[in-house]
């Protein structure tokens, strides 16, 4: 790869991570991160985020405007696929059913997978719907603010 190139995904992998950073996501980088965070007892959402230029368009944008909300996770978490590969290993571990999907979404309580919305959902999407799906789960199982 050239070195233009390597600079060039440095800066989009950055924006990436701020921007999901901005909207109130806490990264998760470690595996040790990931499973002190998602063994708390409440609900807890992990977007996948990912450099995928149309599904990590869609998603992020998503996911910060999916929050606001009168029912939302206790916690939101973000873990970085292609980039922290441990840390997204571990998380994906407790996605159990669901093959490795990225972005995605997965909605766990008390440690326990509940639901996702996965690529397929939200490739080809637009981000409205897939706010409308995260905020039909929020409405299910988390309580309001």
């Amino acid at each position: 790869m050239s070195m233009d190139f390597n600079i060039f995904m440095n800066d989009v992998v950055r924006q990436a991570r701020e921007e999901i950073e901005a909207a109130g996501y806490e990264q998760l980088t470690t595996p040790e991160e990931v499973e002190e965070t998602l063994e708390k007892e409440g609900t807890t959402l992990v977007m996948v985020n990912s450099v995928c230029g149309c599904a990590g368009g869609i998603a992020r944008p998503a996911a910060s405007h999916a929050i606001h909300y009168d029912k939302r996770p206790d916690r939101l978490v973000t873990v970085f696929a292609g980039q922290d590969k441990e840390a997204t290993a571990k998380a994906r571990s407790y996605f159990e059913g669901y093959p490795p999907s990225s972005p995605s979404f997965a909605l766990l309580k008390d440690g326990k997978i509940i639901s996702m919305v996965e690529r397929h959902e939200i490739e080809g999407h637009d981000p409205m719907s897939v706010i409308a799906n995260l905020q039909s789960l929020f409405e299910v199982h988390c309580k309001e603010l």
